[in-house]
């Protein structure tokens, strides 16, 4: 018999679905690693826009339209519209709610 003297952290007997990101917040990760692709670059809607499509696609495409869509538009409520700030800059703050977007 084992003996359970400790118990098994909570992250340990949840599913690893539970455990990994969902896709808005997967949605985000990517759209910072395709500004990060030009970090130099001032941030545009168009970019910011541009970049959020290739996420989609990549992430979300081979989904049924309603999860992609719900996705989407999840990841899209945490775009804030900013000016005179680089992709890198933007990128940082995308991953930064990535991490606290489940």
């Amino acid at each position: 018999m084992h003996d359970l003297t400790h118990r098994p952290t909570a992250l340990a007997v949840l599913p690893r679905t539970v455990a990994e990101p969902s896709y808005a917040a997967q949605i985000l990760t990517t759209i910072a690693w395709v500004l990060g692709l030009t970090p130099t670059a001032q941030l545009t809607e168009a970019a910011l826009e541009d970049a959020l499509r290739t996420a989609a696609a990549g992430i979300v495409g081979h989904l049924p339209a309603v999860v992609a869509e719900s996705a989407t538009l999840r990841a899209r409520a945490h775009l804030t519209p900013l000016t005179d700030i680089t992709h890198a800059e933007y990128a940082l703050r995308l991953r930064a709610t990535a991490k606290e977007t489940r």
